[in-house]
C-alpha cells in the first residue's frame, strides 16, 4: 500500500499501529472517529487473504516466498531507514508495507539497541535485492507478525505484464484458441480399446485430467505480438500456479545483490544465511472441514493414499501440480511398475517348477540317500571332523528350488524384459512428452551456479592483483585439478574401504565357523553353515546402509569441490559419484558370494590360507548358488524394508517434530495468538524442503541391479520388488503432497543420465547372468555330465563324479582331524568337491581332463548366451519404434495446423489492408468529383487517407 507521505511520520504510538493506510480509510469514507477506525481494523484480514494465499487485498495471488530471520532490537532502525527511502523505491513501498496490526511494534522509551554489523549486513542485501526485484516487475508483501517469532516472510507476486515478459523470454508453449480432433482408432481396435476402459474403470482415478480426451489445444511459444492467438478470456488461470513459480524463480535466480562482495543470485543468498528458505506456496490444505476443493486435496485423496495403490497414477495432474520433471519421475516408477507384474509372474511358475520338480531331481536324491554312505574331507583344520554327505540334504534340496533348467529360460527372458522395459519407456516418454507440449523443447544452458562465480570471481581478483590483463575469466581443469585429484583418491579410498569391510566379513565367516564347530551339541554343529551365512548377511546389511549415508554425503562433498558451473553439471556428476560408490557397496559381497567364495581353497593336504591361519571358505556340496540366494534376498529385502520405507517415514516425521519443538520453545504468545489460524506460508515453512529426486531414482535404480543382475539365483526378486514398489508410490507421493514444501517446477523431456544407467544395467546383466549360471550355479557342469559322461542317459552318477577322491595319510603335519573316530570308523578315504586324479594316479591330486572339458563348455555357454541375449535385445529395440506410429502423425499434423494458423492471419492482413487501399481511392474519387477546394490540397489529404490503413 502507497502511504501518504503527510501521515508517514506519525508517531506509532498515537495509534497503536505501526503504518496506516490513511488514503484507503478516507476513500471509503470512515476517516471520522478513532473508535470507528479501530472497528474497521477489528476485522479479519486472514480470510479475505485466503489465510496466506494472496496479498492482504485479497486480489494478488502469492506466487513465491521468500524467508529471512530476524532481530526485534533493529526493528526501529529498519522501520526508520524504510521510511527514509519511500521516494525512492514507491513502487516498492507499495506492497511492501505491513498492513494494521502488522509488523514490529516499539515500545516507547526502547533503549537503544546493540548494534549487530552481522545482521545489519543480512538487512542491507534484502534491502537491495527486493528492490532490484521491484524493478523487475515483481510485487512485494511483507509479513513478520507472525506465530513463528523471529521469522519473516516476504510474499511475492508476478503481475500480468511479468508473466506475460517472462513467458515469451522462457519460450513457454502456452494453448492457443484453436482446438483440432485426436486422430481416433477404427474397427476392431476401437472396439478393443472401448472394452479395456470399461474393464480398467475401477481402477482409473477419479480426476478430470486422467480422461481420455477426443480434443486437444494447438499450443504455441507464447508471444506478446501474438497475444490474439491465446485464449485470455480468463488471465488469472491462464497461467497456472506451477508456471507463476517457475517464472517467479527465474527471475529471482538471475536478479542480483551488488553490495556483497560478489554478486549474488537467490541461491548465493540462501546459502548465505540471507534468507533461510524460498519456496512456492501449496494449493490449500489437503484434510480438515471446509477445506475448499483445490489440486492439492485431490492429489491426496486419488493418488497419495494408500487405499488406491491399485489404481492408476494420475500422472497428468501430478505434472500441473509439481511440474514435468516430477511427472516424469512418477511416470517412469509407474511404468517400471507395470512391467514388474509379467516378470514377477514368470518369476514364480520358475519358482513352482523348482518345488514341483524337487523330488524328481537326481542330484539331490543322490546326496540325501545315507544308503550312499559318502564321507566327506573336513570344512576346517584340526577341530573339524569327517562328515556325511547326507547331513547337506536340506541344502541340497533348497538349491534345486532356484537352480534348475527353468533358470536359464527366466535369464534369457529377464534380459529381454529390461531391453522391451526401455523401449516401453522411450514410447511412453513422447506421448507424455505430446501430451505435455514438450516436443521440439531444448534445455538451454542454465544459469552459472553461485559457487562456481565465486571462484571466477576471486580467481580474476589475484589476476588483477598481480596487475595482469584479462579477458573474461573461467576455470579451467588447471584450477579443477586439485578438485580431480582429491575426487580420484576419495573414490579409490572408498572403493578400498567397501573391500576392507566385506574382508572383515569373510575373517569372521572363517573364525566362526571354526568356533562353532568346537561345539560340544550335535545341534550347534549340523547348523554351522546356516548360522554363519545368515549372521554374515545381516552384518553385510547393517554395514551397507550405514555406508550408503556415508557414501552419499562424500559424494556431494566431492563434487561441490569440483565447482561444476550449471546446476544440470552438478546434478550429474553428483549422481555419478553416488552410483559408483552405492553400487559397490551394495554389490560387493554378492558379487564374493557369486564369483570368489571356493574358487580359490586349493585342495585337503594343500589348503590356501589367510594370514597362514585362516583357510578358506568352501562353497557347499550342493554349490554356492543357493547361499547366493540368501545373501541377495537379505540384503535386497532389508534395504527396502529398513532403508527405503522405515528410513523415508521415520526420518521425516522425527525432523518434523524436532522442527515442532524448536518452535514450540521460541513461541511466547497469549491464547489468543496461539489459536489464530496459521498462515499457509507458515504452514509450509514447517514442512521438510525439497531435496531433490537423485535419492528416490538411487534405490530404483540399486533396486533394479537386484532385479536383474542376480536374477538367475533369486526368481522371485521381481515380486518382491513389486509389492515394494506398490508401497513405494504411495509413500513417495504422500511425502510430495503432504510432508514436503512444494518444489519449484522444473521443465524436462527424460529422465536424464538416468536412462543410460538403466541401460548400462541392462547390458551388464546380461553378462552377469551367464557367469552365473555357467560357473556359480551346476548347469552347465551337469550338461557335460549327461552328454559326455553319463552311462544311461540319465544324471544317476553325477554326485559321484564332481566329487574327488583324498588319502588321510597326505594330510598336512597339524591339519588332521583331533577326533578321526568322530563318525564310529576309521576313515581312510574321504571325498571333496573338485576334479582332481586319485590319489593311486601317477599325477595325484593333479587337476583332470573332466575340469578342462567342464571348463571349456563353461566359456562356450557364457560367449553363446553372451551373444544370443544380446542380439534379441538389440532386435527387440530395432523392432519397437521409439515415437509411436499415431503420436508421429500428431505431431506432424500441430506442425500443418499451425501453418494453416499463420497463413490464414497472412491472409486476413493483406485482405485488410486492400480493403483499406479500395476504401480509401473511393474516397479519393469523391472528393475530386464532389468538392473541389479539396484539390487545391488534394496531396495532404490523400497523404493523410493513406496513412490510415498503415497506422492502423
Amino acid at each position: 500500500m502507497r502511504v501518504n507521505k503527510k501521515y508517514s511520520c506519525l508517531p506509532a504510538e498515537e495509534k497503536g499501529i505501526h503504518i496506516i493506510n490513511i488514503r484507503a480509510i478516507e476513500d471509503i469514507g470512515y476517516d471520522q472517529h478513532e473508535s470507528t477506525l479501530l472497528n474497521s481494523l477489528s476485522k479479519n484480514p486472514d480470510a479475505d487473504c485466503k489465510y496466506g494465499l494472496y496479498f492482504r487485498d485479497g486480489k494478488r495471488k502469492v506466487d513465491y516466498i521468500l524467508v529471512y530471520h530476524y532481530k526485534k532490537s533493529s526493528a526501529g532502525k529498519t522501520l526508520a531507514r524504510r521510511a527514509q527511502q519511500n521516494d525512492a523505491s514507491v513502487r516498492s513501498t507499495k506492497h511492501d508495507q505491513p498492513l494494521p496490526g502488522k509488523g514490529v511494534q516499539l515500545e516507547m522509551g526502547e533503549s537503544e539497541p546493540h548494534v549487530d554489523y552481522h545482521e545489519d549486513d543480512k538487512r542491507f542485501r534484502r534491502e537491495e535485492y527486493e528492490g532490484n526485484l521491484v524493478e523487475a516487475g515483481l510485487e512485494l508483501e511483507r509479513d513478520e507478525d507472525t506465530k513463528i517469532h523471529g521469522i519473516g516472510f516476504v510474499k511475492i507476486h508476478a503481475p500480468w505484464n511479468v508473466l506475460c515478459r517472462e513467458a515469451e523470454f522462457l519460450k513457454l508453449k502456452m494453448p492457443t484458441k484453436k482446438m483440432y480432433q485426436i486422430n481416433q482408432t477404427h474397427g476392431l481396435l476401437k472396439k478393443i480399446n472401448s472394452v479395456i476402459q470399461k474393464i480398467t474403470e475401477p481402477i482409473q482415478p477419479k480426476v478430470a485430467e486422467h480422461k481420455p480426451q477426443t480434443v486437444k489445444r494447438l499450443s504455441y511459444p507464447f508471444s506478446r505480438e501474438k497475444q490474439h492467438l491465446f485464449d485470455l478470456s480468463d488471465k488469472d488461470s491462464f497461467f497456472d500456479s506451477k508456471t507463476r513459480s517457475t517464472i517467479v524463480y527465474e527471475i529471482l535466480k538471475r536478479t542480483t545483490c551488488t553490495k556483497a562482495k560478489y554478486s549474488m543470485g537467490i541461491t548465493s543468498l540462501l546459502a548465505n544465511g540471507v534468507y533461510s528458505a524460498a519456496y512456492p506456496l501449496h494449493d490449500g490444505d489437503y484434510e480438515g472441514e471446509n477445506v475448499e476443493p483445490n489440486d492439492r486435496k485431490l492429489l491426496c485423496e486419488e493418488w497419495a493414499s494408500y487405499g488406491v495403490f491399485y489404481k492408476y497414477q494420475p500422472i497428468d495432474l501430478v505434472r500441473k501440480y509439481f511440474g514435468e520433471k516430477i511427472g516424469l519421475y512418477f511416470a517412469w516408477l509407474g511404468v517400471y511398475t507395470q512391467m514388474l507384474i509379467p516378470a514377477s509372474i514368470v518369476g514364480i511358475i520358475v519358482f513352482l517348477y523348482g518345488c514341483a520338480t524337487v523330488d524328481e531331481n537326481i542330484p539331490s536324491m543322490e546326496m540325501c540317500d545315507q544308503r550312499n554312505n559318502i564321507t566327506m574331507c573336513p570344512l576346517c583344520d584340526k577341530t573339524c571332523s569327517y562328515w556325511k554327505m547326507s547331513s547337506a540334504c536340506a541344502t541340497a534340496r533348497a538349491s534345486h528350488l532356484f537352480d534348475n533348467p527353468a533358470t536359464v529360460f527366466f535369464s534369457v527372458f529377464m534380459a529381454l524384459w529390461a531391453a522391451t522395459f526401455m523401449e516401453h519407456w522411450k514410447r511412453k516418454q513422447m506421448r507424455l512428452n505430446y501430451r505435455w507440449d514438450l516436443t521440439g523443447f531444448e534445455e538451454e544452458e542454465d544459469h552459472p551456479r553461485a559457487e562456481y562465480e565465486a571462484k571466477v570471481l576471486e580467481k580474476s581478483l589475484r589476476k588483477e592483483h598481480k596487475h595482469k590483463e584479462t579477458d573474461k575469466e573461467k576455470l579451467t581443469w588447471k584450477d579443477r585439478f586439485p578438485a580431480y585429484l582429491t575426487n580420484f583418491v576419495g573414490i579409490i579410498f572408498m572403493v578400498g574401504l567397501t573391500f576392507a569391510i566385506v574382508f572383515g566379513v569373510i575373517i569372521y565367516r572363517i573364525s566362526t565357523a571354526a568356533a562353532l564347530a568346537i561345539s560340544s551339541t550335535p545341534s550347534g554343529r549340523s547348523s554351522v553353515r546356516v548360522t554363519v551365512t545368515a549372521t554374515a548377511v545381516i552384518i553385510n546389511l547393517v554395514v551397507i546402509i550405514i555406508l550408503d549415508e556415508v557414501y552419499g554425503c562424500i559424494a556431494r562433498w566431492l563434487t561441490q569441490i569440483e565447482v561444476p558451473k550449471t546446476d544440470k553439471n552438478f546434478e550429474e556428476r553428483l549422481i555419478f559419484k553416488a552410483f559408483l560408490l552405492k553400487f559397490v557397496n551394495a554389490y560387493t559381497p554378492i558379487f564374493y558370494v557369486a564369483f570368489f567364495k571356493g574358487r580359490f581353497v586349493g585342495r585337503p593336504g594343500d589348503y590356501v590360507y589367510i594370514f597362514h591361519s585362516f583357510r578358506m571358505e568352501e562353497c557347499a556340496p550342493g554349490g554356492c548358488l543357493m547361499e547366493l540366494c540368501i545373501q541377495l534376498s537379505i540384503i535386497m529385502l532389508g534395504k527396502q524394508l529398513i532403508q527405503n520405507n522405515l528410513f523415508e517415514i521415520g526420518i521425516p516425521k522425527m525432523k518434523k517434530f524436532i522442527r515442532y519443538l524448536k518452535l514450540k520453545r521460541r513461541r511466547s504468545l497469549d491464547h489468543e495468538e496461539h489459536m489464530k489460524k496459521k498462515q499457509r506460508y507458515e504452514v509450509d515453512y514447517n514442512l521438510e524442503p525439497f531435496a531433490g529426486l537423485t535419492p528416490e531414482y538411487m534405490e530404483m535404480i540399486i533396486q533394479f541391479g537386484f532385479v536383474t543382475l542376480f536374477v538367475a539365483s533369486f526368481p522371485l526378486a521381481p515380486l518382491f520388488a513389486l509389492l515394494n514398489n506398490i508401497i513405494e508410490i504411495r509413500l513417495d507421493a504422500k511425502k510430495f503432497v503432504t510432508e514436503l514444501r512444494r518444489p519449484v517446477a522444473v521443465r524436462a523431456k527424460d529422465i536424464g543420465i538416468w536412462y543410460n544407467i538403466l541401460r548400462g544395467i541392462g547390458k551388464l546383466a546380461v553378462i552377469i547372468n551367464a557367469f552365473v549360471i555357467s560357473f556359480t550355479s551346476d548347469f552347465i557342469p551337469r550338461l557335460v555330465y549327461l552328454y559326455m559322461y553319463s552311462e544311461n542317459g540319465t544324471m544317476h552318477g553325477f554326485v559321484n563324479h564332481t566329487l574327488s577322491s583324498f588319502n588321510v595319510s597326505d594330510f598336512q603335519a597339524g591339519t588332521a582331524p583331533n577326533d578321526p573316530l568322530d563318525l564310529g570308523y576309521e576313515v581312510q578315504i574321504c571325498r571333496y568337491k573338485d576334479y582332481r586324479e586319485p590319489p593311486w594316479s601317477e599325477n595325484k591330486y593333479d587337476i583332470s581332463k573332466d575340469f578342462w572339458a567342464v571348463l571349456a563348455a563353461r566359456l562356450a555357454f557364457v560367449i553363446v548366451f553372451q551373444n544370443l541375449v544380446m542380439f534379441m535385445s538389440e532386435f527387440v529395440d530395432w523392432i519397437i519404434p521409439d515415437i509411436p506410429k499415431d503420436i508421429s502423425q500428431q505431431i506432424h499434423k500441430e506442425k500443418v495446423l499451425m501453418v494453416e494458423v499463420f497463413m490464414r492471419e497472412e491472409q486476413g492482413k493483406l485482405q485488410m489492408l486492400e480493403t483499406w487501399k479500395d476504401k480509401d481511392k473511393k474516397k479519393g474519387e469523391n472528393c475530386n468529383n464532389h468538392s473541389p477546394r479539396l484539390s487545391r490540397s488534394r496531396s495532404g489529404s490523400l497523404s493523410s487517407c493513406h496513412s490510415y490503413p498503415l497506422d492502423v
